[in-house]
C-alpha cells in the first residue's frame, strides 16, 4: 500500500475554520486527520503542501518513521505550525491503518481501557447569579465535572480588566460550589490571561475547596513563572494546551506543575506523540484531561485516545458549537454525546464520515479572535 494523494482542506464550519487532511492510498483506502492551530489554518495547509512532496509514495502504516521524517526534515524543526501539520497527517495514517485492519483506531492503541468517555462540560455564562444558575442546571442535567470561563461572550466586552475580573470569578465560584455543594469536580480557564501576582490573587482570594483545577491561569513559555505561582497556590493546575510537543509537555510533567495534563491531539503531533506524552504523564500519576475545541474529526481522535490510555480524568466537550449544521452537513457519521459521556466507537479507523462534495463546496473565511485591553489600552491575551 502507497500514498497516492494527500490534500488539505481549510473550510469554515459553524464558528470557525476547519482544517481537515485527506490522505488517500493505491488501493481505495482513505484517512482523515485534522489540524489545530486555530485561526492559522492556511499556514498549517501550506506546510502539509511541503510533506506532500516527499510522502507521495511511502507506505502509510510507517507511521512512526514517517512521523520523525516530517519532524526533522526541516533544519529549523518543531513548532506549531509544524506539528499542528505533522498532528493532521499522522492522524490519517492512523485512520487508514484501523481501516486496512478492519478494527477501530483504539484497538491499535492497546485496546479501550474503558467502557465510555467520561467528559467535562463549559459553562460560558457571565459571572454572577447567571453562572450559579447555568452550573445548577448542568447538575441537574448530570454533568459530574463543569468548567467556568472568563466570564463573557466569545465576541464580548473589548476592555479585561483583570482585578475586578478576577473578583467577580472568585464571588461567583464561591456561589457556585455553595449552591450546588462538593459532590462534583469545578474549575475555570483563564485563558492564559493573567499575571503571576493576579492569579497568586485570585487564588487567595477564593473559599479553600471551591476549585478542583485551576486551566491555564498564565502564558505557558516559562516552568519558572509557574515555579513561582506554585509556590503561591494550592489549586491544582490544568495545563497544556498550548504546548507543541512531548519536550513542551516534560518539564511541566516531571516537577508536577501540571496536575491534570490537556493534550491537544492535533497540535502535539497526532496519536504518535499523544500516547507518548499521556505514558509520562501516567509514570508522575497525573491524569489527562484532553483540549478538543475543534471539529469532529479531533473529536473522534481524542475518543480513541482516551479510550486507550489509563489515565484520563475528563475529555472536553466544545461548549461553542450551538449551531451543528454545518457539523451535520460535512460528517454524515460524527461522534455525539450520550448524555455526559462519548461511547466507543467500533467502526474501522476513526468511525467517521466526511461529505466530499459538501467540503469541496465550503469556503474558508478569514477570522481573528477578539481582541482584548485592558482599562489602559495595552493590549493583553484573548
Amino acid at each position: 500500500m502507497k500514498i497516492i494523494a494527500i490534500t488539505a482542506y481549510a473550510v469554515w464550519a459553524g464558528h470557525r475554520n476547519l482544517c481537515l487532511v485527506k490522505v488517500e492510498t493505491d488501493d481505495g483506502i482513505v484517512g482523515w486527520g485534522e489540524s489545530g492551530l486555530s485561526g492559522r489554518e492556511q499556514a498549517v495547509a501550506a506546510m502539509i503542501g511541503h510533506f506532500r512532496e516527499f510522502l507521495i509514495g511511502k507506505d502509510p502504516t510507517s507511521i512512526g518513521a514517517l512521523w520523525q521524517e516530517m519532524y526533522r526534515s526541516q533544519y529549523f524543526e518543531g513548532g506549531r505550525t509544524i506539528t499542528a501539520a505533522i498532528s493532521a497527517i499522522d492522524i490519517a495514517l492512523w485512520d487508514i491503518a484501523g481501516k486496512a485492519l478492519g478494527v477501530p483506531v483504539h484497538r491499535l492503541l492497546g485496546g479501550a481501557q474503558r467502557d465510555r468517555i467520561p467528559c467535562f462540560i463549559t459553562s460560558t455564562a457571565a459571572h454572577g447569579e447567571a453562572l450559579v444558575e447555568d452550573v445548577t442546571a448542568l447538575r441537574r442535567l448530570g454533568w459530574e465535572c463543569i468548567r467556568a470561563t472568563v466570564g463573557e461572550a466569545a465576541a464580548g466586552p473589548s476592555t479585561y480588566d483583570p482585578r475586578k475580573a478576577l473578583a467577580e470569578a472568585a464571588d461567583a465560584l464561591s456561589a457556585v460550589r455553595q449552591a450546588n455543594g462538593s459532590s462534583f469536580a469545578l474549575g475555570i480557564d483563564f485563558h492564559h490571561r493573567l499575571q503571576v501576582a493576579e492569579a497568586a490573587s485570585f487564588c487567595q482570594r477564593i473559599v479553600p475547596g471551591t476549585l478542583d483545577f485551576l486551566e491555564e491561569p498564565i502564558r505557558q513559555q516559562s516552568p519558572a513563572a509557574y515555579q513561582a505561582l506554585r509556590a503561591m497556590c494550592e489549586v491544582p493546575f490544568a495545563i497544556g494546551e498550548e504546548f507543541a510537543s512531548k519536550w513542551d509537555f516534560l518539564p511541566y510533567i516531571e516537577s508536577g506543575l501540571t496536575n491534570f495534563a490537556r493534550i491537544d491531539i492535533c497540535n502535539v503531533g497526532g496519536f504518535t506523540e499523544a500516547m507518548k506524552i499521556a505514558a509520562m504523564a501516567e509514570a508522575y500519576y497525573i491524569d489527562i484531561m484532553p483540549h478538543d475545541p475543534l471539529g469532529p474529526v479531533c473529536t473522534a481522535a481524542t475518543i480513541h485516545m482516551s479510550a486507550a490510555v489509563p489515565n484520563l480524568a475528563w475529555q472536553e466537550v466544545d461548549p461553542y458549537s450551538v449551531d451543528t449544521r454545518d457539523y451535520d452537513r460535512l460528517f454524515p457519521n460524527r461522534p455525539v454525546l450520550s448524555g455526559t459521556c462519548f461511547e466507543l466507537p467500533q467502526e474501522p479507523g476513526l468511525g467517521i464520515e466526511v461529505d466530499e462534495d459538501a467540503l469541496n463546496a465550503a469556503q474558508f473565511a478569514f477570522w481573528e479572535p477578539p481582541r482584548r485591553y485592558k482599562p489602559d489600552g495595552s493590549y493583553t491575551n484573548w
